[in-house]
């Protein structure tokens, strides 16, 4: 039987990297995207090399639309050329960036930003990939712990997530005749660069949301990875358009 391949954006770093890894770690085969650090990515490529699985990496910004057509051609002939087949069998919403603004200070140019990249980016990439998704493949978007509750600051960038999960559902519903189920996963606040690295470096932010977590801590990106690869593996194959929360239970 063939591998499953997943092709992951933002690949090259983070919860994306994290995800990258734990899919290669239970078999699956990796086209990854990155926006401007080739060798981060080639990096990556070893890494699942090292797991014993194929991985390849592809340039792409998410923000930019015009760009997914010949992204979808580049990512054709890589499975013809890397894997003889013609469809992949798993996408992974995961690129994006975060901004940190008040709401009163916002500048259109942010929000901007974060409609191509958030929500834009997902709903045309994924239409532009769906010739290329296998029948009964499975697509996960991300979002964020910050479209249940409030923090003063991600007004814009929780409203881009917002949209996302309610565009997740309706996928789900459009995609359904093809088997294809389609979810997001909701991750709470997390030790990485993300947002210039707030939660990771800001002991006083850490402190406080540690102490607003059921679990006690702020989350790891491992805590993350692992949640995309096991609800896209086959066990959990009956689960479609839900949201699903990995913030090891903030603000309860």
């Amino acid at each position: 039987m063939s591998s499953k391949i997943a092709v992951v954006t933002g690949g090259n770093r983070g919860l994306g990297k994290n995800t990258v890894l734990h899919l290669a770690q239970k078999g699956v085969d990796i086209i990854l995207t990155y926006r401007g650090n080739r060798a981060e990515a080639e990096d990556v490529v070893g890494e699942v090399r090292q797991l014993g699985g194929k991985a390849v990496a592809l340039q792409l910004d998410v923000a930019d639309s015009k760009s997914f057509i010949n992204f979808a051609k580049s990512v054709a002939n890589e499975l013809n050329a890397n894997w003889g087949r013609e469809q992949f069998d798993y996408l992974v919403n995961n690129a994006g960036i975060g901004i940190h603004a008040p709401f009163a200070e916002t500048t259109e140019e942010q929000f901007d930003q974060l409609v191509n990249i958030h929500l834009k980016g997902v709903y045309f990439l994924t239409q532009k990939l769906l010739p290329l998704i296998a029948d009964g493949g499975r697509i996960v978007n991300i979002s964020t712990g910050l479209a249940r509750f409030s923090l003063p600051g991600y007004s814009a960038y929780a409203a881009m997530k917002g949209g996302v999960e309610v565009l997740t559902r309706y996928m789900a519903k459009e995609l359904g005749a093809r088997g294809i189920a389609v979810n997001v996963v909701a991750p709470g606040a997390i030790e990485t660069d993300f947002g210039q690295g707030l939660v990771r470096d800001n002991s006083e932010i850490n402190k406080f949301i540690a102490s607003q977590t059921a679990l006690g801590r702020v989350g790891l990106p491992d805590d993350i990875g692992g949640v995309i690869a096991t609800l896209l593996s086959e066990d959990n194959r009956w689960i479609n358009a839900q949201r699903i929360e990995a913030s090891g239970g903030m603000f309860l």
